[in-house]
């Protein structure tokens, strides 16, 4: 191997080890010595009672493990915002699984766990996979909220969701394991079924001190609501069990008499591993984000048999659209491709440029693949659209336009994975959390904002010294450089994938090495919702 591709390796594991490293402290929680109060009082963890849960030879694909990552800080943090969510398997079925971390702020809900938890609600409607809450939570965290209670995407909409996933004739069990309080008894109790944990499960409208204070009743939480009142008195849980495991086991029991469902039919062979290296990614991914590298050298170590059929490989050249399998599923795979290209004209073109022919091609990939029944697969690196005088006359915003009216009605699901760079309107055509990914990932060399770190600090100091200069205030040179670099700093930060996973405008961030499985289990979930609607691009001008 040459030494670029030594430097790569070196610098992109050292990236690896730090995702690695900030995924063992979020995994703590609320930290050793909650965890510990937790196992003292008979319960298990969130993580522990999903690894019981879930079927011991399967592994659990969690979503928006980074969310709320450096948020709250003066609250003392929100690991993971205080609920694991993820895909797993219960008795042989996929379901979502949703549980409360009681380790974190008594699984008090912020604001992102709002958000994370409609998330796992989203993905469970669009794949019509059963949900499983894990219900322990003290409630909404009350110093905060103004910012989760009472607009449309807040904390009131989970039970919207309740409702119309039932109607939509999806699978809810819900166990309540600890507390259960306010407006979150609604959820549990608009499930299929809710099951409580003796002595340690909980759910009111309001707890014995509030009851105090608003009607002056004296009574104890366990009498208010407890195992016994609920399962032989008020009838609003279905059955009781003496232990996390036993309640876990009642659910396993659910699950293993449940029917099949229509499938969509996406096509599956056997899977094959790629034959060419997969660790050399590693190596072949460029550190220096401006050098051009050739994403099919990607391709051919994330699909099987590093086999894969180009369309219109001679066409539009800064995109690649290919169809291929990815652990046997049948994929249509659109790639920015980084290194420098000849169009047709023999004129060269920059990488990662979408150009007005890539943009003609990928819109008629799309076409194609929704008429197959082929899932997409979109591998970002894109610094955006051609400008300038030439693409503005061939008309880059027209070829643009379609292809993004094609990508958002697409009815085929999408999955993107985010390599690189995620700039501006390119992070739009090529699927990004806007339009509707079933699953959006990164890797740790992601980044994702309007534009480059570079572009974004000199614009944006040009703007602060001119308005500078307007109130008559002049600034040396080295004022003027240390202001870019304070720009720099604070934009270079909101490029960084872990910002964007903590505000889960992806749903983690992922060693390269797991793509093929997270793309895999993506499209194995989408296999349980049959498509229904037809693919419709509406106008679009030629």
């Amino acid at each position: 191997m040459d030494i670029e591709f030594n430097k790569n390796e070196d610098l992109n594991k050292q990236l690896l080890f730090q995702l690695k490293k900030k995924l063992e402290t979020v995994k703590l929680g609320g930290g050793k010595a909650r965890i510990a109060k937790e196992h003292e009082k008979g319960k298990l963890t969130a993580r522990e009672r999903i690894q019981y849960l879930i079927d011991q030879d399967s592994e659990f694909l969690e979503i928006g493990a980074l969310a709320a990552d450096g948020m709250y800080q003066d609250e003392g943090g929100c690991p993971s915002a205080g609920v694991v969510t993820g895909m797993g398997y219960v008795a042989g079925k996929m379901c979502m699984i949703v549980a409360n971390d009681a380790t974190v702020k008594a699984g008090a809900w912020f604001p992102m766990t709002a958000k994370k938890n409609l998330r796992a609600q989203e993905i469970a409607m669009e794949n019509r996979l059963p949900i499983i809450y894990l219900v322990d939570s003290a409630g909404v965290f009350l110093p905060m909220q103004n910012e989760i209670f009472p607009d449309k995407e807040h904390f009131g909409r989970q039970f919207r969701n309740n409702a119309k996933m039932s109607s939509m004739g999806i699978i809810q069990v819900a166990a309540i394991m600890g507390s259960c309080v306010a407006g979150g008894a609604y959820l549990p109790i608009m499930s299929d079924e809710a099951m409580i944990v003796d002595k340690t499960g909980s759910i009111f409208l309001a707890g014995s001190y509030l009851v105090k204070a608003a009607i002056g009743e004296n009574v104890d939480n366990e009498t208010l609501g407890g195992a016994t009142t609920h399962c032989e008195i008020s009838g609003v849980t279905d059955n009781k069990y003496d232990s996390d495991q036993e309640c876990l086991d009642a659910i396993r029991k659910i699950f293993d008499k449940i029917g099949a469902f229509e499938k969509a039919g996406f096509d599956r062979a056997a899977p094959k591993k790629p034959l060419k290296n997969e660790e050399e990614l590693y190596g072949i991914f460029p550190h220096d984000r401006v050098k051009p590298y050739d994403m099919m050298e990607v391709i051919g170590r994330l699909v099987d048999n590093s086999e894969y059929e180009e369309y219109k490989k001679d066409y539009g050249k800064t995109l690649i659209c290919a169809t291929a399998r990815i652990e046997g599923w049948a994929v249509g795979i659109i790639a920015n491709q980084r290194k420098i290209v000849k169009n047709k004209k023999g004129e060269m073109q920059m990488g990662g440029v979408i150009y007005s022919d890539s943009a003609d091609k990928a819109a008629r990939f799309i076409m194609n693949c929704n008429q197959r029944k082929i899932p997409l697969v979109f591998l970002q690196d894109v610094s955006g659209f051609m400008v300038g005088s030439k693409a503005e006359h061939g008309g880059i915003i027209k070829d643009g336009a379609k292809m993004v009216n094609a990508m958002a009605n697409s009815v085929v699901p999408k999955f993107t994975v985010i390599l690189g760079n995620s700039y501006g309107a390119g992070n739009y055509a090529m699927c990004g959390k806007a339009y509707d990914p079933r699953l959006i990932f990164s890797w740790p060399t992601a980044q994702m904002a309007v534009m480059s770190g570079a572009s974004a600090a000199k614009t944006l100091l040009q703007i602060k010294v001119s308005a500078l200069k307007k109130s008559g205030k002049e600034i040396s040179k080295d004022a003027e450089n240390q202001l870019l670099q304070e720009i720099t700093d604070k934009y270079n930060e909101e490029l960084s994938p872990y910002y964007a996973a903590a505000r889960l405008w992806v749903d983690g961030v992922i060693d390269p090495l797991e793509t093929r499985k997270v793309i895999s289990k993506g499209i194995e979930a989408a296999n349980n919702a049959p498509i229904t609607e037809k693919f419709n691009v509406g106008v679009i001008q030629t």
